[in-house]
């Protein structure tokens, strides 16, 4: 079984974990086993490293769906995690701790047997899963190279590799600065020079919240985002039909699969996208972050505490000459906060003095509007400006909390940026899925597995009558209703290795 993005919301992570849990879970026309070995494919707590957070949203959830049926055996199904972003924000001391320590880790009923953030597990003769930890900087330290070097000198010739990385680095080659790519790059590389007949018929990740498949056009690789174990759902709308790889740029490079391009897999019996919101239902939801300014009442409140803080700024200069403070203040936060997340584009610099002229306007349009419906007066000008602050601060946070929100609905819906953020502002608690892997012969099936609706927290029950059939603590009523994303596929190694 293979899961990430699990440390956010406790119901979501806990139902996941729930359908993992059980002995056997049928799915459509398909029944499968629970897996031998758990895959945390990493951000396994948010949204920072602390002992209460890996407690609260990682401990407590996977120990109630599948109670450890003999705490003092260490037989069981294995568990193994990498880190991700989230799991580095303390230097990665917490995360070491958990799951690399000698007293081995009871995660429920999983076991964990590693010794290192990053891991190669032989699974029969010929798959291996290697999984990799990119740490906060897209990169592979001198210990981990040497460490897979070592790994695949001693594997079979024909060895057949699943890929795990803590980042989709084929999603985010529209973004110069990312170096995620590198990273598959950089271990592909390392299988190739120590074991060329080797193949990577499978890769694997997580950080993007959402179910999405590519195939590599020439060498049929298929590469799995499936960031679906608890964090808040993200967008699908923006996936492109085609990935541009290996296009000049030392940023995005995939130098040991001969693929130029990634083509969007389409599911096998409805022909629709591989994507989990399907592109419209996503587009759909998106119209959602327009109420920003009541889904997220304390940064609008926070912006209507600028519009007053701006306020008293036009209290001693004139509201028109605050204006220009505003639009000045408020293009060089938008400048700030997009570059962070999209870098300094020409499209992030226009959309940020847009945002500032935005602000500027609606700052001068709430003050207009307030002199119109209650004139200033000489002899009260300490209650006339407390109104007006007031006012600002009130009017102001959802004038601008809205604005925000169009702002967001805009980028992503047309500009290509601000999805995280877009659908972070909603915190949908739906679309919830990990992948279950049955390895036969030179072939991997996998079959992702999804939960459309979330259980609220009322809606859960003791269990009266705990099996093997549904071990965990408490269920839902109504019961979790598992589906297939799309129809299982298959992962197959080939005739083309490597080298």
């Amino acid at each position: 079984d293979y899961v990430a993005d699990l440390g956010d919301g406790f119901d979501a992570t806990y139902a996941i974990a729930s359908l993992m849990a059980r002995e056997t879970l049928v799915v459509g026309e398909h029944a499968t086993r629970r897996g031998r070995l758990l895959v945390m494919g990493g951000d396994e707590v948010y949204p920072l490293a602390s002992p209460e957070n890996y407690q609260q949203r990682l401990r407590d959830p996977y120990d109630w769906a599948f109670p450890d049926p003999d705490p003092e055996s260490d037989s069981g199904p294995l568990v193994y995690a990498i880190p991700g972003n989230h799991d580095w924000y303390d230097g990665l001391v917490l995360f070491l701790g958990l799951f690399t320590r000698r007293d081995r880790l009871h995660l429920g009923g999983w076991r964990s047997r590693q010794g290192r953030s990053y891991f190669a597990l032989q699974l029969t003769r010929d798959w291996w899963l290697w999984a990799v930890d990119a740490q906060l900087d897209n990169t592979i330290d001198q210990p981990q190279r040497d460490y897979f070097s070592a790994i695949a000198e001693a594997m079979e010739p024909d060895a057949h590799v699943i890929l795990c990385g803590p980042e989709p680095g084929w999603l985010y080659t529209r973004d110069p600065d990312s170096k995620s790519l590198e990273v598959y790059d950089l271990i592909g590389d390392i299988l190739r020079a120590k074991c060329p007949m080797a193949q990577i018929p499978l890769v694997l990740s997580g950080d993007t919240h959402h179910y999405s498949r590519y195939i590599g056009a020439t060498s049929g690789v298929q590469f799995v985002t499936a960031g679906g174990g608890g964090g808040f759902l993200e967008a699908t709308h923006h996936l492109k039909d085609e990935i541009a790889l290996n296009r000049g740029d030392p940023n995005v490079a995939l130098g040991w699969s001969a693929d130029q391009k990634l083509l969007h897999a389409y599911d096998a019996t409805t022909g629709r996208p591989a994507a989990w919101p399907s592109r419209a239902d996503s587009l759909s939801m998106l119209r959602g972050v327009l109420a920003f300014a009541f889904l997220n009442p304390g940064f609008a409140a926070a912006l209507g505490c600028i519009y007053a803080l701006f306020g008293l700024i036009a209290l001693g200069i004139g509201h028109l000459y605050a204006a220009v403070v505003a639009l000045i203040v408020a293009t060089a936060f938008f400048q700030d906060y997009t570059r962070r997340q999209e870098g300094s584009r020409a499209r992030v610099k226009l959309l940020s003095l847009l945002n500032g002229a935005a602000h500027s306007l609606a700052f001068v349009c709430l003050v207009e509007i307030f002199l119109r419906v209650a004139p200033l007066t000489p002899n009260e000008a300490i209650t006339n400006a407390a109104m007006l602050l007031v006012w600002l601060a009130s009017a102001g946070g959802v004038v601008a909390g809205t604005l925000f929100g169009i702002y967001l609905y805009a980028s992503s819906r047309w500009l290509d940026i601000g999805h995280v953020d877009a659908f972070s502002a909603m915190r949908r608690d739906s679309h919830r899925h990990f992948l279950r892997l049955r390895i036969k012969g030179d072939e991997v099936t996998v079959y992702p597995i999804g939960l459309a609706r979330t259980p609220r927290r009322h809606e859960w029950r003791g269990n009266p009558a705990p099996s093997p059939a549904e071990p965990s603590a408490f269920v839902s009523d109504p019961p979790l209703e598992a589906q297939l994303i799309e129809t299982p596929f298959v992962a197959r190694a080939t005739d083309q290795p490597l080298a």
